[in-house]
């Protein structure tokens, strides 16, 4: 009769112990990244960017009780590598995913994402492939496309008197991506673009590259590079008479790595801006604070994207009330959250691209620092184009 009692108890114990076991499990999100090769630093902003926003909710208690676990992985900007570790994080339970920096990378990772079983956002490729001809149920951008990009470069660049004008871009994925767009708007704005060059990822000298240009002779130059080899070349043209003499702008060139990389040179550099602590919100201006109070340093561009990507993310796991990919996908698709920077925004499931807005800017010296000033915004509604007509979801 006395082992009926306990018998009971420890079953009692046993349920007690299985539902706090449930409620500690941890919510798993694999960030292959850019951890060495010409995206490092690019790689380290997005680390800080996940671990910020994983910092934020898991000191408010996660979601629903339960932690945010990261586990990062080196992508090496290479779309084979890239596909490699991301298959072994999702074996090991990671399988949400987020951080590639190529949008090459992230178009290898979002195209298994499927057969895997898993979720793949990105926070940085900007590529339209992914939300056009390559889309699908599992894969989704909570950042700017090339084409919200051309958005706003379009109505902007009726406003300048250059006429003539070149391309310099990374010869991958995103930099022939932002190139075709450029040009393709310039045209419709009654602009001529001379010529298009491309250059491998990783190259260290520009020189060649950069005397064609000058023999080009443009008044405007578009850069589609990023990274070191954005720093690079921006040193190489100053030093070679290019930079200060070609007006330019470009798409994830005039940023803080690369302005930090370039110093003095960056000065006047115009360009797309999807994000700068300089924006005018009272939620960025709390951002910008505890994020300096974090790292001692304003947020960066691609730490703000990872950030919303992460939202993204919190938003739809919670709706979803699961972090089982297949529920978190169908919540994801039309999810709307709150961000400090961008206020509200929606994902669009016709291409599961979010709505955003956009901005544009120039390197400027502010209290003797120099920093992207916006110049002009552009709300989601005119930042936005319409979904490509080759995805089919």
């Amino acid at each position: 009769m006395k082992a009926v009692p306990f018998s009971l108890g420890l079953l009692s114990s046993l349920l007690l112990a299985t539902t706090a076991a449930h409620a500690a499990d941890t919510i798993k999100i694999g960030v292959p990244t850019s951890l060495t090769g010409p995206y490092v630093e690019l790689g380290e902003e997005v680390k800080r960017g996940a671990q910020f926003a994983a910092d934020e909710i898991n000191a408010k208690g996660g979601i629903k009780g339960r932690k945010i676990e990261l586990s990062f992985a080196d992508e090496e900007g290479n779309p084979d590598a890239g596909r490699r570790v991301a298959e072994k994080l999702v074996r090991s339970g990671f399988r949400l995913l987020t951080g590639p920096i190529s949008s090459a990378v992230g178009l290898a990772i979002g195209s298994q994402v499927e057969k895997w079983d898993a979720l793949y956002i990105s926070g940085i490729n900007k590529s339209d492939r992914l939300t056009g001809e390559a889309c699908n149920p599992r894969m989704f951008r909570a950042n700017h496309s090339d084409s919200m990009d051309m958005a706003v470069i379009g109505p902007w660049l009726k406003t300048r008197k250059e006429a003539n004008w070149v391309v310099m871009a990374a010869d991958y994925a995103w930099g022939r991506d932002s190139a075709g767009a450029f040009s393709s708007t310039a045209g419709a704005g009654g602009k001529s673009v001379k010529s298009q060059f491309f250059a491998p990822l990783g190259t260290k000298d520009y020189a060649p590259y950069i005397q064609q240009i000058k023999d080009a002779k443009p008044e405007g130059m578009w850069v589609a590079i990023a990274g070191r080899d954005a720093v690079n070349f921006g040193i190489q043209a100053k030093q070679f008479g290019l930079m200060g003499s070609v007006f330019t702008v470009g798409q994830s060139f005039a940023v803080p790595s690369t302005i930090k990389g370039m110093g003095d040179v960056a000065e006047g550099v115009w360009g797309v801006v999807n994000y700068t602590a300089t924006i005018d919100a009272p939620g960025n201006k709390a951002f910008v604070a505890n994020w300096t109070k974090s790292f001692g340093k304003d947020p960066a561009n691609f730490e703000a994207e990872t950030y919303v990507a992460m939202l993204a993310l919190f938003a739809a796991i919670e709706k979803a009330g699961t972090d089982e990919p297949g529920a978190v996908a169908k919540a994801l698709s039309t999810i709307s959250f709150d961000t400090p920077f961008y206020g509200k925004v929606t994902m669009r499931p016709a291409d599961n691209q979010l709505l955003l807005p956009n901005y544009i800017g120039r390197v400027a010296r502010v209290n003797g620092e120099l920093k992207t000033v916006v110049e002009m915004t552009v709300p989601a509604a005119d930042a936005v184009p319409p979904p490509s007509k080759d995805c089919k979801l």
